[in-house]
């Protein structure tokens, strides 16, 4: 089987056979006159009806509780930048096929010709009853910190930036890992984040959420050290300003550091950098597909680094496909109204856990290893493992009960989750 993918195979991947990557199937019977007459005209009269007196069986009678919006306008796709709404649809159907394959979620890719944020969110607004939940994709910053805070504010059913969430449950579940391996408590530990984009505020604030001291953060950007006494910062920025005037440069603000997380550009921190953080250092180098300092350069700088990156090829990948699959698949089975900090923060601590469990047969051998256990090369769990649909959207659903925003209660957890391990055939 070929392993470098090459522009002709990529091409001839999303080519042949039918164009795309995803398809509608019928779910109901359709092969006698019948199944149609009850499909469409004039059975379908009845489930409209009972819908208008009662919009909530619209979870029992239609797709609406098992189907997200993937929605983009394309102005931030990863590692392609603003490529326009039409050129985002490859990944956004990308998307839609993870959800499927991950967890059974059905998802139609929204591609929305819209740069301003106010016609983006009325677009959105619009179509929303078709949903029971939207996940926003590769929209730029800082638009898109107003725009989910509109859509999560104004619309009844979950909304999710999933570059901004999903990378800081990721990163957060291994953060709490690598700091328990390498014995320091988050509460103490000096954080450097490069990049300042909505994965970077996101992944702050979650850190925040988990016992990291805001004072002990410091962010950089393109201009250096995101720094109180600077006058160009947006809303998003000066959150995380630092007082420390003395800190000007990336640098600088690595020099003690216990932890430095990379959303920003390849070739950012040298190996010299590294020799200057503190004992046992945590590198979270997640530019892709070109991380802000390599694995090897990094291990060689300090050999007991604990190292993350977002490539499939090196140890404790920060992949976002370990959270969103199962993040909407327990907002959608609790009809849940949003997915909040509780939610975010239960899928962070269960992918954290699953870590921690005996690794399954499979697993390693999808993986070439003979063994997987918890440790410096395995802190994180990998995408193939089965349990992450049970571990993370139990955790999820459970979340959403205990913090009120379920409007389904699921009250027998073991015929739940035979049912989400049925999801994956």
């Amino acid at each position: 089987m070929p392993t470098k993918i090459t522009r002709e195979a990529a091409l001839r991947y999303h080519e042949e056979g039918r164009p795309g990557k995803i398809a509608i199937i019928p779910t109901k019977p359709y092969a006698t006159a019948y199944d149609l007459s009850l499909a469409y005209s004039p059975g379908v009269a009845e489930p409209c009806l009972a819908i208008a007196e009662r919009p909530a069986d619209a979870y029992r009678y239609t797709s609406k509780g098992n189907l997200v919006g993937v929605i983009s306008n394309g102005t931030a796709v990863l590692g392609l930048g603003n490529i326009g709404a039409e050129a985002s649809k490859p990944v956004m159907e990308g998307k839609a096929l993870l959800f499927k394959i991950y967890s059974g979620i059905d998802a139609f890719d929204i591609e929305v010709d819209a740069t301003d944020p106010e016609a983006f969110i009325s677009a959105v607004k619009a179509i929303s009853p078709t949903f029971g939940a939207i996940n926003l994709e590769d929209i730029k910053a800082p638009e898109c910190f107003e725009i989910e805070r509109r859509l999560k504010a104004e619309l009844p059913i979950p909304v999710m930036h999933d570059d901004q969430h999903g990378t800081a449950i990721i990163s957060g579940a291994g953060l709490v890992n690598a700091l328990e391996l390498a014995g320091k408590s988050i509460g103490d530990v000096r954080i450097v984040i490069s990049g300042a984009g909505a994965a970077a505020i996101a992944c702050a604030r979650l850190y925040c959420a988990l016992g990291a001291k805001r004072e002990h953060i410091v962010m950089t950007d393109s201009k250096g050290v995101i720094r109180a006494s600077r006058t160009d910062l947006n809303e998003m920025k000066r959150e995380f300003a630092t007082k420390d005037e003395g800190l000007t440069t990336l640098q600088e603000a690595l020099v003690g550091a216990d932890v430095f997380v990379g959303l920003s550009k390849g070739g950012m921190v040298t190996g010299e950098m590294v020799k200057t953080m503190a004992d046992r250092p945590i590198i979270f180098a997640l530019a892709n597909p070109t991380p802000e300092i390599s694995y090897e350069e990094a291990k060689a700088a300090c050999p007991e680094v604990l190292m993350s990156t977002g490539r499939t090829d090196y140890p404790n990948q920060i992949n976002n496909v370990l959270a969103f699959p199962y993040i909407f698949r327990g907002a959608l089975d609790t009809h849940a109204t949003a997915i909040n900090g509780e939610m975010e923060l239960a899928a962070t601590r269960a992918i954290a856990a699953l870590a921690k469990q005996p690794v399954p047969d499979y697993v390693c051998q999808a993986y070439g290893a003979k063994e997987l256990a918890f440790g410096p090369e395995y802190f994180i769990p990998k995408p193939v493992d089965r349990r992450l649909i049970v571990e993370v959207s139990t955790a999820v659903a459970r979340a959403a009960i205990e913090s009120g925003v379920a409007r389904h209660t699921i009250t027998d957890w073991e015929a739940y989750a035979e049912h989400l391990t049925s999801l994956l055939g």
